[in-house]
Parts: structure tokens; C-alpha cells; sequence
């Protein structure tokens, strides 16, 4: 959560509760210096993150389900070695959002990444609340100052879905599928969203923060509002008993997003559309689409060189862009 919870107080325990072995209270406590009361106010507080832990008498305490914490040294050596010094990573126990944060952060430290364990405010397009467990899924943003406002910025989401799909090649998803214009599925529910905002005029200089929400190991017991299906990395068939590593994920996506945005500033969104037709979850499926002037249903048709969705509505093709539209798939 926010930096109110007193993070230095608290993840000096959470790192060592993070094996999921049984601890001894009263260990603990000297550990820390503080008293038995003392460590329960602060077992409470981590509970409040929505942390399972068990505690049981003359055993101590544990973490229901072990936690890799995020550590920006691993992602940071994870990285191609000719990036390690050139992407910032930075780690938070938590923030309200980490496309908030860098979009209020100094363009002079571009490229520069923030993840967090939990977000407090997360969100989607639109505004909308993203939902954001502690250290269950991967909450990343990377802040990227182009030089010269690129061709088909409109475009940019699809293109981050294609890198982001293949930073997660590896894990062997052949379902996984990207819907336009900036989520990835796996079957019929939401693996992940991406929401980019930028800054800058036309023609001038441009400055983007890409972030990604991705589900990673999040339980059904911390998702009960959520309306839409949703999936996780740890679910699918194949995944061994531990859930991928967030840190190795983290490298591979900061990885591909690097190649990736430096390849689109020189030639835009083309090289990118091949990878993202195989990928098209909507492609040729009936979709309803809730436009200002009202609905429209029809079936989509891929995308066009900026990224728009063409939709055809009976004899007429309609071009629909990122931004104007919640869009709802019709079930095959």
C-alpha cells in the first residue's frame, strides 16, 4: 500500500515470512526489537495488504502461500547487458499508480522503470480501477521519451501486446490472444491490460508512460468484485507448482518493450501488424462496440497501419480508433 503503512517497519518481516516456513514469534520479535504485541500490530498490518498468514500457538506464524518480493537488482541483471546500465528500476512495497508516479517523474531519467506490490489506486483505460493484490501480479510502467512524436502513436498499445507476447513466449500460452485495443487473454478471459499516456504536441518531441497490469498469481479469494473473467500465469496448463517468476517476467517485458519502442520510433507500427493479426483475438468475430452516437455490432476485420479497428457493419466498413469505444466480444 502507500508509504504511510511505514514500509521500513514492515518488509523487513514480510522478507523473512516470505519462505512460508513457520517462524517463531518471540524470533521475530527480537529480530525486530520490538515487543510480542509490537509484532502482532505489525502481522495485522501486512493482513491489511491482503496477506494470508497463519499463526498458530508454539509454532508461530507463516505465510499461507510463499512470496517472491520484487528486487530491481534481479530485474536489473536480467536484462541484456547493454541495458543494465541505461534502464532506472526502481521497486515499491506499494504506490497509488506507477504510471502516475512516472508520469510526474523527470523525463531526464528515461528510460526508467517503477513496479509495485500493490497498487492503491491502479487503473485501466477510461479511469477505471485496475485491481491490484500485494504481490500476486506484476504492476510495471516504463517512462520512454521519443525524440520526434512517432508515426501511428495510436498504434503504440497493439505494438507493447506484441512485445509483451513474446517477453511471455517461454511460458507456452498458445491460447494467449490480444484484444484490441490494449488487453491480453487467454481463452475467453483477461490475462493482462496495458494503458499508455503521453505527453507532448504533434510534431515535437513526445514522452510515453507504458504500463502494465499482469495476473500473475492472483487468488479468487481477493478478486470477489470483479465482474469480467479473468485468468492468471500460475493457472494455466503446463505451469509448474511455484507461479513464474515476477522478477524474470519483469526483465523479459522491460526487455522486448526497450527493442520494441526503438524499432516503432523509426518505422512506426508495420513491422509489428503481422505479429498482431496472429495474435487478434476479435478478428473475424462478432463484436458490439458502445460509440458516443450509440451502438454499433458488426464483425471486426483486423486493424489498419494506426491501429484503428475496422469493424463491418453490413456493406459498410466502419474505422473505429483507440479511445472512442468500450467494446464487448459476441461469443463464438
Amino acid at each position: 500500500m502507500a508509504r504511510s503503512l511505514n514500509e521500513e517497519q514492515l518488509l523487513p518481516l514480510l522478507r523473512t515470512l516470505a519462505d512460508g516456513g513457520w517462524h517463531s514469534g518471540e524470533a521475530l520479535a527480537r529480530e525486530a526489537g520490538i515487543t510480542r504485541a509490537g509484532l502482532s500490530k505489525r502481522i495485522q498490518r501486512l493482513m491489511q495488504w491482503g496477506l494470508e498468514i497463519e499463526t498458530q500457538p508454539g509454532r508461530g506464524c507463516h505465510l499461507v502461500h510463499p512470496l517472491e518480493l520484487l528486487d530491481a537488482d534481479l530485474i536489473r541483471g536480467g536484462l541484456p547487458p547493454g541495458l543494465q546500465g541505461r534502464v532506472k528500476v526502481e521497486v515499491r512495497a506499494g504506490t497509488d499508480s506507477t504510471n502516475t508516479q512516472l508520469l510526474e517523474a523527470d523525463p531526464a531519467d528515461d528510460p526508467q522503470a517503477l513496479l509495485a506490490e500493490h497498487q492503491s489506486a491502479g487503473r485501466g483505460r477510461h479511469g477505471r480501477s485496475w485491481h491490484s493484490p500485494f504481490g500476486a501480479n506484476l504492476y510495471l510502467s516504463l517512462g520512454w521519451s521519443f525524440a520526434q512524436w512517432p508515426a501511428a502513436l495510436t498504434a503504440l498499445s497493439l505494438a507493447t501486446g506484441v512485445a509483451t507476447a513474446e517477453a511471455l513466449a517461454e511460458l507456452n500460452l498458445p491460447q494467449l490472444r490480444l484484444k484490441w485495443p490494449n488487453d491480453l487473454w487467454i481463452g475467453e478471459a483477461k490475462l493482462g491490460g496495458i494503458l499508455i499516456e503521453q505527453r507532448g504536441e504533434a510534431g515535437g518531441a513526445c514522452r510515453v508512460v507504458i504500463g502494465l497490469g499482469l495476473n500473475v498469481a492472483m487468488r479468487s479469494a481477493t478478486t470477489a468484485h470483479i465482474g469480467a473473467p479473468w485468468t492468471t500465469l500460475a493457472e494455466q496448463p503446463g505451469a509448474s507448482a511455484a507461479p513464474p517468476s515476477r522478477n524474470a517476467l519483469a526483465a523479459r517485458i522491460l526487455a522486448q518493450w526497450v527493442a520494441m519502442l526503438e524499432r516503432f520510433a523509426r518505422e512506426g507500427f508495420a513491422p509489428f501488424e503481422p505479429a498482431f493479426r496472429a495474435l487478434d483475438l476479435l478478428r473475424n468475430r462478432g463484436v458490439t462496440l458502445a460509440l458516443p452516437e450509440g451502438e454499433l455490432s458488426g464483425i471486426a476485420r483486423g486493424v489498419d497501419e494506426s491501429g484503428a479497428l475496422l469493424v463491418d457493419e453490413g456493406s459498410t466498413r466502419r474505422r473505429i480508433l483507440s479511445g472512442e469505444v468500450s467494446l464487448r466480444v459476441t461469443p463464438q
